[in-house]
């Protein structure tokens, strides 16, 4: 009897204890940030769906939007697309050629995914900015999707521990008090880190009134931040409609802090 209830003491403990789920993330990965006269001109896109700080992929069906807006127009990548691999699943890769000084903003706009354990649809709008040849006008303009996060910091040339801010906005308005997730982009498995806790392997941060959020980044490399939200409609799934997540992702990515140059 008492083995028993001891079995049953465990099973109830178990069931009951958090559980931290893996944090999904549109991910709009560029080859490089910064464009100079000394790099090549070509940029690659690596375009996935992912846990990024477990290093676990996700597959991404053809995007149903891929473009790059600079110096004021809007250019569409979706016939340039090639099917590539990241982390193991299927993905998507496009390669931009650079020509003349500017802010790139690269975005994607996926079809919807159905994730069961959430029992909803994600549809999360990513971006990424380039400068090319010094020109750092406009890295703070909208792209106009249905939500994005808009940066308050210059979403390039940084160093880790800079303060990164940035405006979640949902319809072309401020979302006041919305969640911002964030997460290191393990990229590398051979020098991969590891997190002291699950809870701790996506931060979480809360704008304020004004939809504006704060985060200080502690390393280098690429970090992705998401807002989260629902949207204001629903999709039909096996019979009955589900809820719509809506995610407005940008990743930025962060250098080591130099004492001497060389």
């Amino acid at each position: 009897m008492r083995r028993n209830i001891l079995g049953l003491w465990i099973l109830l403990v178990i069931a009951g204890w958090p559980q931290f789920g893996w944090a999904h993330f549109g991910m709009v990965i560029p080859s490089d940030t910064m464009v100079t006269a000394e790099d090549g001109r070509t940029i690659r896109l690596a375009l996935s769906f992912s846990h990024p700080f477990e290093r676990v992929g996700m597959p991404l069906t053809r995007p149903k939007r891929v473009g790059v807006v600079a110096n004021g127009k809007l250019h569409d990548l979706l016939p340039s697309l090639q099917e590539h691999t990241v982390l193991n699943h299927a993905a998507w890769s496009a390669d931009y050629l650079v020509k003349r000084p500017g802010v790139y903003k690269f975005f994607m706009e996926p079809q919807p995914y159905w994730e069961p354990a959430e029992d909803c649809f994600i549809i999360h709008y990513t971006q990424a900015v380039v400068t090319a040849f010094g020109d750092d006008e406009g890295w703070d303009s909208e792209l106009g999707l249905p939500t994005e996060i808009v940066p308050l910091t210059k979403p390039f040339g940084l160093y880790a521990g800079n303060l990164f801010q940035g405006v979640v906005k949902l319809n072309g308005e401020p979302v006041p008090y919305c969640q911002v997730e964030v997460e290191y982009y393990n990229e590398n498995a051979a020098d991969a880190v590891r997190a002291p806790t699950d809870i701790m392997i996506t931060q979480t941060v809360k704008a304020d009134g004004n939809g504006v959020f704060s985060f200080a980044v502690p390393a280098p490399g690429w970090w992705g931040f998401a807002a989260l939200n629902s949207a204001d409609y629903t999709i039909a799934h096996a019979g009955s409609q589900k809820t719509v997540e809506v995610g407005a992702v940008i990743w930025v990515r962060f250098h080591p802090w130099r004492t001497s140059v060389r």
